[in-house]
């Protein structure tokens, strides 16, 4: 019996059961630690099993690719900061979609020009592989594009969008019927590949930077999905589970997080959602009320308890580490400070928990949107630091606003309201936030992390006075 017929089962079994039990406790902090390593014990057995199948005859450019991918990897791992995680997480994805696709692509190739030929069945999932894998690897680098900020962020529409698109879908698609019933009609296959790479630069140009959570889940699930289909193709088990796990974890936290943006899934398959408003309200004829740092210090420290609601403008600014020290210079003066986290904060599914954890904030200190809401009212100060439409109040009291409807944390409820914000430019949305004019909230211009900063230092200068 042949090695690969002995050991290689019992490698992929024990490496699928690391990566079941790795989703599993991921989902609490207290034993995500545990469910990385175990994660990367699974990924471990799976790629010493694959080396030892029959299949692999030469090893010498897989050694030349283990060489220059951890040349890559490790310095992305060390080098890049957390608040570019989002753009890392969309290249990830984009690198494992054309993986998947290029070895779609190969078995194509190889089935038509040296055999044996592909079944129907066969072909069905390497179609599927494919037109996934090559839609989600442009997807995916327009997506990094915009959080990297080398694209625009606002959404790019036309007329006739959504017809567009799905002609071009449907033209794949039926390209893509064509092959499986005629797979030597080899000339469509690089058509195909065309329109799928065209549609996945579609699909993304009319979303907007503020629906990118959603996106990187919904990518994250097609590159699983297509990573499942490729396990059919080359006949792995293991393939087939991963890619199943994958698709299907970030087919959930897709619909998760449209339930947080109150998006159908829908709008969010054909794109053209996170649209960009003509008519936004003019700013300057509303008058608001401002504090400086020395001001809102004093506030702080006479609270009994802070919630602290960070958005895209503290990751930008990387002003968790201050945000941590002020945390700690409340908390010796007996303040109860917690953290209120929007399920689509940020350019990615936990994001801010991510950037708080880099800072050593502890974990049972953040609250999520829906076990917050309903304490608000009790809160002396809401203290929000670069949020704008998670917060926006016009989503409950307007209906004819574009985020109508959207769950937002309830900050205006509290008898204080402070935001940290540059400008009273309006969010993503393109809308104006009222919270910001409302009579209990004070705004505190200038960048977060020096704001923060200087908060620090006045609540420090009040602590050592007293």
């Amino acid at each position: 019996m042949k090695l690969d017929e002995t050991i290689l089962p019992l490698l992929y079994m024990l490496a699928a059961i690391g990566f079941i039990l790795a989703i599993k406790w991921l989902n609490s902090p207290a034993t995500a630690r545990r469910g990385v390593i175990v994660g990367e014990i699974g990924m471990l057995l799976a790629v010493v099993g694959t080396l030892l199948r029959f299949e692999v005859v030469q090893y010498q450019w897989i050694l030349v690719a283990f060489v220059l991918g951890t040349a890559v990897g490790i310095p992305i791992a060390y080098i890049m900061p957390m608040t570019a995680v989002p753009q890392r997480t969309a290249f990830s994805h984009a690198c494992g979609a054309l993986a998947s696709a290029l070895i779609g692509t190969a078995e194509y190739y190889k089935g038509i020009n040296q055999g044996p030929a592909l079944t129907s069945v066969e072909m069905t999932a390497l179609i599927i592989e494919t037109l996934l894998g090559f839609l989600t690897f442009t997807a995916s680098m327009m997506a990094f594009g915009k959080l990297q900020e080398v694209l625009p962020q606002r959404p790019i529409t036309y007329k006739g969008q959504n017809f567009v698109n799905l002609g071009v879908f449907a033209a794949a698609a039926g390209i893509g019927l064509a092959l499986i019933i005629s797979p030597e009609r080899t000339v469509l296959f690089p058509v195909f590949t065309v329109l799928a790479l065209t549609f996945g630069v579609l699909l993304i140009i009319p979303i907007g930077g503020a629906d990118m959570p959603t996106v990187i889940a919904l990518l994250n699930s097609y590159a699983g999905l297509s990573a499942s289909a490729m396990g059919f193709v080359l006949n792995n088990k293991l393939l087939i589970v991963a890619g199943a796990l994958d698709g299907s974890s970030g087919f959930i936290l897709s619909i998760i997080m449209c339930r947080a943006m109150n998006r159908s899934f829908s709008n969010v398959l054909f794109g053209a959602f996170g649209q960009l408003q003509t008519t936004v309200a003019s700013s300057e004829a509303r008058p608001y009320r401002s504090a400086s740092a020395e001001e809102a210090a004093q506030i702080l420290d006479s609270a009994r308890n802070v919630v602290v609601i960070p958005g895209y403008g503290m990751a930008v600014a990387q002003a968790q580490h201050k945000l941590r020290e002020m945390f700690d210079v409340l908390t010796k003066r007996g303040v109860s400070v917690e953290f209120a986290i929007h399920p689509v904060a940020g350019r990615m599914p936990g994001h801010m928990n991510v950037l708080l954890a880099e800072a050593d904030v502890p974990y049972d200190k953040l609250r999520e949107m829906d076990d917050i809401n309903p304490e608000m009212a009790n809160v002396d100060v809401a203290l929000i630091i670069g949020a704008n439409d998670v917060v926006n109040p016009v989503a409950e009291t307007d209906p004819k606003s574009p985020i109508a409807g959207m769950p937002i944390i309830q900050a205006y409820k509290a008898r204080t309201v402070m935001v940290i914000k540059r400008s009273m430019n309006p969010g993503f949305a393109g809308i104006d936030n009222d919270l910001y004019y409302m009579p209990n909230t004070l705004m505190l211009f200038g960048d977060a992390k020096a704001f923060v900063s200087s908060l620090v230092k006045e609540l420090s200068a009040i602590a050592r006075a007293a």
